[in-house]
């Protein structure tokens, strides 16, 4: 069964680079008395500090004596978060929301002879070397576009009919015509990981090995399917179907604009349906599946959710060791995780609003779920690249121009 991975599953976290680490120990289920668990988490509008302070207080009511500590990353990523730490001298224990390496995977403890770890959603994906350094909760899909059920009827749009990038487009314009803002974006990281959401379901559908290709030097953003993606989303922003405003706006006011009627269309994952849910809209709001230049459906850009690795340098790796498995293999825990979020998970089901089932649907249709992991992994950084490469389209940069920047980028970092 394929499953969803959101957000904190979200996009796939920039890996680390930094000094080799102490080798792993083992685990245990019994943690020690007195122990205070260091745990990196990442905060979003719907992982917020009370969600994990609530979640996690389960598990220090069965361990008599643990403390489990909040290391809030909020506009830090997690890696950054680490990095800190570990040159400080002052590692945590445990931290979420962190993808590791070959080049990285040395930070973390090899967790490959804990049996429970190869039943955790995308286990052998995220292997490197056959060893398991990261296990996560559920997994998510991304290559979805929610809109706005009233503006689309208002605009006379069937969004069933919308199967190609043209057809997205010419949507678009009848929903400016009307009033609307057609496609909701934001700054931060939203920019570069929508257009990931949207490219890579054509690019990497039509050739799954794009990425290890590319790292093999055999592929180019320059001259493949990616430079269309680029010209059709520049051609969004010289018609005005996105707000070149919206690079002012955090992830959280993006969703906001749009959960309040401002906008008519929003390229999210599903970590998105939470939020419509709380904000009692999902009846409002439908979904499809990312229109291509390609295959349709397409394959859905997707990864692990809520993952853990257990640092290396942990000063309580056993007990580290035995909190990432309630987190991750706990039942109670595991439905918490995937419903905060809308996420999945083979043979855990929660209750799902009339938006969270049809973004079960449509992952239920989906050929394939694309990860980037193991050799079809981006360079260290380049989800950054993107963005700033992505988001330099609103200063008057040209498709050709980004394209180019981002070979160059990666071409420099061999």
């Amino acid at each position: 069964m394929r499953a969803m991975w959101r957000r904190t599953c979200a996009l796939a976290v920039a890996p680390l680079v930094m000094a080799s680490a102490v080798a792993c120990g083992g685990g245990s289920d019994q943690a020690a008395e007195g122990t205070t668990l260091r745990v990196i988490v990442n905060i979003t509008p719907n992982l917020t500090e009370k969600y994990w302070n609530d979640l996690f207080a389960k598990y220090e009511k069965a361990h008599p004596g643990v403390t489990v500590k909040l290391e809030l990353t909020g506009t830090v990523a997690a890696d950054a978060k680490l990095r800190q730490d570990l040159a400080a001298g002052d590692p945590p224990d445990v931290a979420q929301q962190i993808t590791p390496t070959a080049d990285t995977a040395q930070l973390f403890a090899d967790l490959s002879d804990q049996p429970w770890t190869a039943k955790t959603p995308l286990a052998d994906q995220y292997a490197i070397g056959g060893k398991h350094y990261v296990v996560g909760v559920g997994e998510q899909i991304q290559s979805l576009v929610f809109y706005n059920k009233a503006a689309f009827k208002k605009a006379g749009v069937d969004a069933d009919a919308i199967r190609t990038i043209d057809q997205f487009t010419a949507a678009m314009r009848k929903l400016k015509d009307v009033g609307y803002k057609p496609l909701q974006t934001a700054g931060q990281w939203v920019t570069g990981g929508q257009f990931s959401m949207m490219a890579d379901a054509g690019v990497l559908t039509a050739d799954p090995k794009w990425t290890a290709e590319r790292n093999k030097g055999k592929r180019s953003f320059a001259d493949s399917g990616y430079l269309p993606y680029l010209q059709h989303y520049k051609g969004w922003i010289d018609k005005g179907y996105l707000d070149k405003s919206a690079l002012g706006l955090t992830y959280a006011d993006g969703q906001t604009a749009f959960l309040n009627g401002k906008s008519a269309m929003y390229i999210m994952g599903s970590f998105f349906v939470p939020a419509a849910d709380a904000a009692k809209k999902s009846d409002g709001i439908g979904v499809f599946t990312m229109p291509t230049d390609g295959a349709y459906p397409s394959g859905q850009f997707g990864n692990i959710c809520n993952p853990y690795v257990v640092v290396n340098k942990s000063r309580h790796k056993a007990e580290a060791i035995s909190f990432v498995k309630w987190a991750t293999t706990d039942p109670e825990a595991i439905r918490s995780q995937l419903a905060s979020d809308g996420n999945l998970r083979g043979g855990f089901t929660y209750p799902m609003s009339s938006l969270g089932t049809s973004v079960q649907k449509i992952l239920d249709k989906a050929p394939s779920v694309i990860v980037k992991s193991g050799a079809n992994q981006p360079i260290a950084g380049f989800s950054d690249e993107l963005n700033k490469q992505v988001q330099s389209l609103y200063m008057g940069a040209s498709p050709k121009a980004v394209a180019d920047g981002l070979d160059k980028w990666w071409n420099s970092q061999g």
